[in-house]
């Protein structure tokens, strides 16, 4: 007897994520959306030479996210975006560049423009080691960007509650009772915006406190967003070295590249840098600076981790956490990618989980002492 057919089923599997990639080189061009194609779960729609051909596709093809490049002919990246954001306000613009001082400047002007995340692009395709790096690194951003954006789609209708129901889930209380000492922030894609807007909410306590922070940036980057923020903050500001003494009213920001710990000096908190493998894949990692500040400062540190993939800051967390000090992090509504922070939320390890416009308020509170 002749098997029956099976019923006809109907399986909804997830749209690809669609990407235009722009690049004034051919060659960069064709590896990139090749890279993106063999990723799974995205579609190159479409690629352009400079951003005025960008702008052009943006505008046809609604892309949710655009692979950007900074130096092109006509129009270049920093002059498109603009235009890109204003044709498509949804798609998520990555900017890369070459790994110079001035890109590094332009890439961080692109992130105030409302660019989501950067990426250091190899001197040379011809290293086989650098392309990889970059491969990996330009693959692990666009799948964060992809679950974040399918994340937003299936609970729009309940993003009010989002919040809510996340602070009931976490069982952590605070110890109370220490006076701050410093503070920490770990931050990732979508990071200096965030960091920004923190520091800035936190004046003038900045004064009051030292500030660590680790963003995972490249060695140019981080020299060039530490510039950035003592200009805008009128604090100072500065990529450490190894055993600087670690004093109120400065902001120190991880070298790219290496970790950022703490340790103690002559009976004083110091800055201790160290070249150890990565953790997470990241150096620096939040996870360094968490744990070796959770041993120096105890129930005296706040730490916040802000917007960004993966993990890191978890573990690190959990020390803070055991040694009593505060850990807060940001919300998945204010979120680029709720990576970071939602690892720590789910780890039950969150004090307090806000979003971006209410963290430096909070932070400032809690230095004043007039946390409930």
């Amino acid at each position: 007897m002749a098997s029956k057919p099976l019923p006809a089923t109907s399986v909804s599997l997830p749209e690809p994520v669609r990407v235009l990639v722009v690049d004034d080189s051919a060659v960069i061009r064709g590896m990139i959306a090749r890279w993106v194609g063999e990723a799974g779960g995205f579609e190159v729609v479409c690629t352009a030479a400079n951003g005025r051909m960008a702008v052009d596709m943006v505008e046809r093809h609604k892309p949710e996210i655009v692979l950007l490049d900074i130096e092109m002919p006509e129009i270049d990246g920093l002059a498109a975006l603009p235009l890109i954001l204003k044709a498509h306000p949804a798609s998520k613009v990555i900017v890369i560049s070459t790994l110079t001082k001035r890109n590094a400047q332009i890439s961080l002007k692109c992130l105030s423009l409302g660019a989501v995340d950067y990426l250091a692009k190899p001197e040379s395709a011809r290293s086989a080691d650098a392309a990889a790096v970059f491969r990996r690194e330009l693959v692990e951003k666009l799948r964060a960007l992809g679950v974040t954006k399918r994340r937003q789609v299936r609970s729009a209708p309940a993003a009010s509650s989002t919040s809510t129901a996340i602070r009931q889930a976490s069982p952590v209380q605070r110890s109370g009772g220490a006076r701050p000492q410093c503070v920490l922030i770990g931050s990732s894609t979508g990071g200096p915006r965030a960091v920004e807007r923190v520091l800035q909410d936190l004046k003038p306590s900045l004064l009051e406190v030292p500030v660590l922070i680790v963003q995972h940036m490249p060695a140019m980057f981080t020299a060039v967003f530490a510039e950035h923020l003592q200009a805008l903050l009128a604090v100072p500001c500065r990529e450490p070295v190894d055993g600087e003494a670690i004093r109120a009213g400065t902001i120190f920001i991880a070298p790219g590249g290496r970790h950022m710990g703490v340790t103690v000096t002559g009976g004083k908190p110091a800055i201790r840098l160290s070249d150890g493998p990565p953790e997470n894949f990241c150096r620096p990692a939040v996870d360094v600076l968490f744990r070796e500040a959770a041993s120096v400062f105890g129930a005296g540190a706040i730490a916040v981790v802000l917007t960004g993939m993966g993990s890191d800051g978890t573990n690190g967390a959990r020390h803070l956490t055991k040694a009593g000090a505060t850990v807060i992090a940001q919300d998945e509504a204010s979120s680029i990618v709720w990576g970071m922070p939602g690892s720590v939320v789910k780890a039950g390890l969150a004090h307090d989980v806000l979003p971006l416009d209410a963290i430096g308020r909070s932070m400032k509170s809690l230095i004043a002492g007039n946390a409930r």
